[in-house]
């Protein structure tokens, strides 16, 4: 009896554990455009000034919330990296975000490029920040 008790606990454990899984792929990310709405997913050049161009991707659209980044480009350099939006529904966002968009922001002023490693523990937001910043490195011709 003690074994059928056992057995049944075991699989009733893993069942759990497997339906309490949450899988790491994202949802369809939008397409860019170039018009000066950012908040559908479209893409923006700003204007010139004596800190650079400011060049907004567009919006990634992820399963935890929506990323947008926002470089400052001048004489071909990123100079400035700002995360416009980012997942923060709630305190877990808050606390990943806090170490990984730093993480993100300094590696891309590092390598002048989408050309970075993601963030252990931040994926999806990690995944969200690479197609922004894409966008915007196109829309500043620096691709």
């Amino acid at each position: 009896m003690r074994r059928i008790v056992l057995w049944f606990m075991t699989t009733l454990s893993a069942v759990v554990l497997l339906l309490g899984y949450r899988t790491s792929t994202s949802a369809a990310l939008p397409a860019s455009g170039t018009n000066t709405n950012t908040t559908n997913g479209t893409a923006t050049v700003g204007a010139s000034s004596a800190a650079g161009t400011v060049v907004t991707g567009t919006v990634a659209s992820t399963r935890w919330g929506p990323v947008q980044v926002q470089l400052t480009v001048s004489g071909g350099k990123i100079t400035s990296v700002q995360v416009v939006q980012q997942p923060d529904d709630n305190r877990r966002d808050e606390e990943i975000n806090a170490s990984a968009v730093p993480t993100l922001v300094q590696e891309t002023l590092d390598a002048q490029s989408a050309e970075i490693d993601m963030v252990s523990g931040a994926t999806i937001t990690s995944e969200g920040y690479l197609q922004s910043l894409q966008s915007a490195l196109d829309q500043a011709h620096l691709a």
